[in-house]
């Protein structure tokens, strides 16, 4: 997820400021074929950011009960964006003008509503024509309220995906393609199938991230296993086998 402003300046299309980016950790109960322990991937998580000055790590979804729509986790999430935005402008306003920055006179003044998309990689689009998987309303609310950010991926095509759904092709405005002139195919599934066979990950991953999996041993052939034959959460609810997204 990425929040923004609707401000000109530092995105590829010129039309945001980021914020923040927020990484969400799924809840356990989603069921996906080889799932490790949220307390674990949020450990990691973590590690794997350490050096990033704009991207964190949000437990809430992986905290809830049991497994949370996406749209209710956007939902979430923009809510407190708005929560911080008040309190931010709160302190402002009880400020006297001569303890306000030049900077800060200048965001009160001027503030704008933050919007947040969902950053996701382009065959994402692609899930949205699996059977039961998504509400169609929850995908209206999406891309109509929030809106996409997908990251280009070889062997797939979000413009197509885009003009092949009435829905999509809607609201293709509050879609962005992003386009990566360096193609970096690798994924969570390749990097754990190689830690289940002992085969190096240096370079691919932090080192802190390695030593954090090796001292937990979590990623083995048995953890693989975990959660295989079983329906994704969305799918439980409609009781319908699919072939799940694999990464």
């Amino acid at each position: 997820m990425t929040a923004g402003s609707r401000k000109f300046g530092t995105s590829p299309s010129g039309r945001y400021q980021v914020i923040e980016g927020i990484i969400s950790p799924v809840n356990d109960d989603y069921g996906k074929k080889g799932l490790v322990s949220a307390r674990h991937r949020i450990a990691m998580a973590k590690l794997a950011l350490e050096t990033s000055d704009w991207i964190r790590v949000d437990p809430w979804e992986s905290e809830q009960e049991t497994w949370t729509e996406t749209v209710k986790v956007l939902r979430h999430h923009y809510s407190e964006s708005l929560r911080l935005l008040q309190s931010k402008n709160e302190l402002m306003k009880n400020k006297r003008p001569i303890e306000r920055s030049t900077e800060d006179s200048l965001s009160y003044q001027h503030s704008v509503l933050p919007e947040l998309k969902l950053l996701c990689g382009a065959d994402f689009l692609q899930t949205f024509k699996t059977p039961n998987l998504w509400k169609e309303e929850h995908i209206k609310e999406i891309v109509e309220k929030f809106g996409l950010v997908c990251i280009s991926r070889a062997g797939s095509d979000p413009a197509q995906y885009i003009n092949e759904s009435d829905l999509l092709r809607k609201f293709q405005h509050n879609i962005f393609l992003v386009k990566e002139w360096i193609q970096n195919e690798i994924s969570a599934t390749q990097i754990r199938y190689a830690l289940c066979r002992g085969l190096s990950v240096k370079y691919l991953v932090p080192d802190s991230v390695i030593s954090y999996v090796a001292h937990h041993n979590i990623y083995t052939e048995e953890s693989e296993q975990k959660n295989e034959g079983d329906l994704l959460q969305p799918l439980k609810l409609h009781n319908t086998t699919v072939n799940p997204l694999n990464d």
